[in-house]
């Protein structure tokens, strides 16, 4: 199965952060905050503006970004989860 957005949206794979210990005090998974990175999968073809043309979207497969904490619709697929948003619920891109 594949995920397909339609208008602005895009697929994002959250990218787990590396976990640092700081004094050896270990959080517990549910004590966590989810990742605001991640990986665009999957773009859609862009929104339509006032007189029906299509506004492509700036951001493109392969991106690294960073998106708003509570953007987005958690979607599960097999064993992965990504996330479905908006373009607006992206903060920037991430280069280097």
């Amino acid at each position: 199965m594949k995920l397909r957005p339609l208008a602005d949206r895009v697929v994002v794979k959250r990218i787990e952060e590396e976990e640092v210990k700081k004094g050896g005090i270990i959080i517990p998974d549910t004590a966590k905050e989810k990742p605001q990175k991640g990986e665009i999968i999957a773009v859609g073809p862009g929104r339509l503006d006032e007189k029906g043309n299509r506004v492509p979207l700036e951001v493109k497969v392969g991106d690294k970004v960073l998106f708003s904490k509570y953007g987005g619709t958690e979607v599960k697929l097999g064993d992965e989860e990504y996330l479905v948003m908006r373009e607006d619920d992206i903060l920037c891109i991430v280069e280097g």
